[in-house]
């Protein structure tokens, strides 16, 4: 466990003048508040703020961060409060464990929600004070670096939310030693079997590969002495994850990837950047379109650096990086180290120039109400590169990799996208869907009479433009639906003798809306013209009861309710009841997953897992939110994929355990593997969830099993 005097002295290594006696005091504090608390791993809680606040204190982060590091937990897990935080340290830190605090006390409908509730959370806090940020990175880098004692499903689900989200958000603030780790922690989990090929293969080569780039530093070495230079010279072998997204994007083998040395040339000005480049060149030969000029223009987060890829010695590949020790600096720990603190003050994302993105994350993210949506959209602008383009009068936009001239129009103004009808791209007529490149200069035509297409959802790549784009097409589709909504109950009147121009314009239907929960009466006609109420159901609330009726009347036959299939009472849909619903089969929902329903027009709601593949491609409107009710207990189908050594008796053992825990099998595929492993793909019938995983637990600890995993088709 770190200690607090490692961290006082690694404050003191960069901040001489510290006010480390606050930051002793606060480590007091959080040692009396978490005392008797254990982490899973049983060591001390007080080793998680410790270690929290030891990496700030790395980052050569204020005083005011590396307390908010040792308190961040205090307000969530002990009995004090915020109130308690301000009074013994400031304003400054009770603002920032404030805003690293998680939202324990809320409730959501799924837990995709109460994600996005949290990010959203984490995006207002940054905009206030920068330093949350780093605070929650340093938080989740423990976490992960702790996961082992998680459940495996807990452990995907961690590691793919950081991945994600807190990867990209690292990356977006310059960070790139602990993005780094968070990428190859997450991918420990997410891929264990790929990781730990690639750590092997890298142990295997690391002696050769020492001696190979001991060889290459000493040549730029005797080669800078040449030429009358001097610079600092390091050298690395890429990291595991880096290594897969190489082989996955390029679609190589492990043997087949060369380039995964990587040296770095620190020297003392921009001058001698480019002199050294051209000094590599001449001795070893470039590949081509891998030379990328960082220094002229920088990256969002201000990473400024020379990248080139050449074939050096023995034909291999190697990337070698040129840059000035501020860069270096800047590159190692990010925007954090270089921040000029006002005493007791914040930095805000307005005040400074490089977080135009968070700014333009808190603005949409107000617009946008969609959990689904929201998630996507933030998870596609963090994680994409840059690509910078020109507007006609030479102004520089900046979006995401692959964005089109869609999304360049609305970067610009939201009605010059909304009438957006072509584009020029270097002075030619291009598709909208046109991927723009770095360098292009951008000319949108715009015509009064065009508005946005839902096709156009398909390929833009900003939140911006997205959800813009959803916003008109909701509104246009909510007027149809409401038009269509008021015709369609009109009809059902004539038929039930039920006068509905009458009941609207004596405001009988605001009561008939509060009877199903919806705040207006444009809710009411909408949810009709949606197919989520049918008319017959709102018409039936203004007939005349039994004992107002003057005389027997012909009987109204209403149509029988749909029947629900054996789960559907397990069920509850907000605001809506006696709706037929059935279960997904590309997914195959449990009682216990964060769950969606989808209005399918005429055959009422589809329930999916919420992170469903195919749910991505639905439409955002026709999505409401459902949830588990009390389920019996009754057999639900899942699927799990099986893969184990090939071994006599392995299916006897898998069946065996199935039959104790109660697992029936429904059906199943067997096959044999390239590597000599058997694959088995069973759908079988469990409780709930938790059931599920229980049972593939108990699988994954039976002799030769590699993994066992559940999963889902890719189509309904």
């Amino acid at each position: 466990m770190i200690r607090i005097q490692e961290i006082l002295d690694k404050v003191v290594e960069s901040r001489p003048h510290a006010d480390v006696a606050l930051i002793q005091k606060a480590y007091v504090f959080s040692a009396a508040a978490h005392a008797g608390q254990t982490r899973l791993s049983g060591e001390p809680y007080l080793s998680h703020p410790l270690s929290v606040a030891f990496k700030l204190a790395e980052l050569h982060m204020d005083e005011a961060t590396i307390c908010a590091g040792l308190l961040h937990d205090t307000v969530e897990d002990t009995s004090a409060s915020i109130e308690d935080i301000d009074s013994q340290f400031g304003e400054a830190v009770a603002d920032i464990v404030d805003g690293v605090t998680k939202i324990s006390l809320m409730t959501f409908d799924s837990k995709e929600q109460a994600q996005a509730e949290n990010i959203r959370k984490m995006i207002l806090a940054m905009a206030e004070d920068l330093r949350v940020l780093v605070v929650k990175l340093a938080d989740r880098l423990h976490n992960m670096s702790t996961l082992d004692y998680q459940k495996p499903h807990k452990q995907k689900l961690i590691a793919q939310e950081t991945l994600d989200i807190y990867v990209p958000l690292a990356n977006r603030l310059g960070l790139h030693r602990i993005k780094l780790e968070l990428e190859d922690l997450s991918f420990k989990y997410l891929k264990p079997d790929i990781f730990n090929s690639i750590s092997e293969w890298l142990d295997n080569n690391r002696q050769s590969g020492s001696e190979y780039m001991d060889r290459v530093r000493d040549m730029i070495q005797t080669m800078l002495q040449e030429n009358g230079m001097s610079a600092q010279i390091k050298s690395r072998i890429k990291h595991c994850y880096s290594i897969y997204r190489k082989m996955m994007q390029q679609n190589l083998t492990l043997d087949q990837v060369h380039d995964i040395i990587a040296f770095r040339v620190i020297v003392d000005d921009v001058k001698q950047c480019y002199a050294i480049l051209g000094l590599v060149h001449a001795i070893w030969k470039p590949v081509h379109g891998r030379f990328k000029d960082y220094i002229s223009m920088p990256k969002a987060n201000m990473y400024q650096s020379l990248h080139t890829t050449v074939i050096g010695p023995d034909a291999e590949r190697i990337e070698i990086q040129i840059r000035t020790n501020e860069m270096d600096q800047l590159a190692e720990n990010g925007l954090a180290s270089h921040w000029q603190y006002k005493e007791g003050g914040k930095v805000k994302a307005k005040d400074v120039k490089q977080f135009t993105w968070l700014r333009e994350l808190l603005d949409w993210q107000k617009m946008e109400s969609d959990s689904h949506e929201f998630m996507r959209s933030l998870k596609y602008d963090l994680f994409k590169d840059e690509v910078y383009v020109f507007t006609p009068k030479g102004t520089v936009v900046e979006l995401p990799e692959e964005a089109s001239p869609v999304d360049f129009a609305y970067s610009i103004h939201t009605e010059v996208g909304n009438h957006c009808s072509g584009a020029k791209v270097n002075g030619k007529l291009v598709p909208l869907t046109t991927p723009l490149k770095n360098g292009d200069t951008v000319e949108i035509i715009t015509d009064t009479n065009r508005h946005p297409s839902r096709d156009w959802l398909k390929f833009v790549k900003t939140a911006k433009a997205r959800t813009r784009i959803s916003h008109f097409i909701r509104t246009e589709e909510r007027t149809r639906s409401i038009s269509l909504g008021k015709e369609m109950l009109e009809k059902q009147g004539r038929r039930m003798g039920v006068n509905f121009a009458k009941a609207l314009k004596e405001g009988l239907l605001e009561i008939v809306a509060e009877d199903f929960s919806l705040k207006t009466v444009e809710d009411l006609l909408s949810h009709v013209g949606y197919a989520r109420l049918t008319p017959q159901k709102v018409l039936k609330k203004l007939l005349p009861k039994p004992e107002e009726l003057p005389a027997p009347v012909e009987e109204v036959r209403q149509p029988e309710p749909a029947k629900k299939n054996k789960h559907a009472e397990s069920i509850s849909i907000k605001g809506v009841d006696d709706v037929l619903v059935r279960f997904a089969k590309c997914c195959n929902p449990l009682p216990g997953d964060p769950i969606v329903g989808f209005i399918s027009r005429g055959r009422g709601v589809t329930v999916h897992t919420s992170d469903c593949v195919n749910v991505q491609n639905l439409e955002a409107e026709r999505l409401i939110p459902v949830f588990w009710d009390g389920h019996e207990d009754k057999p639900y189908p899942a699927r799990i994929r099986i893969i184990s050594k090939n071994v006599v008796g392995g299916l006897s053992l898998v069946s065996t355990l199935l039959a104790e825990e109660k697992v029936n099998i429904d059906s199943g595929t067997f096959h044999s593997t390239v590597d000599g492993n058997s694959e088995i793909e069973l759908t079988v019938e469990v409780r709930d969830v938790a059931h599920l995983y229980h049972t593939i637990d108990r699988l994954r600890s039976l002799p030769g099993m590699i993994d066992v995993m559940r999963f889902s088709s890719s189509s309904d």
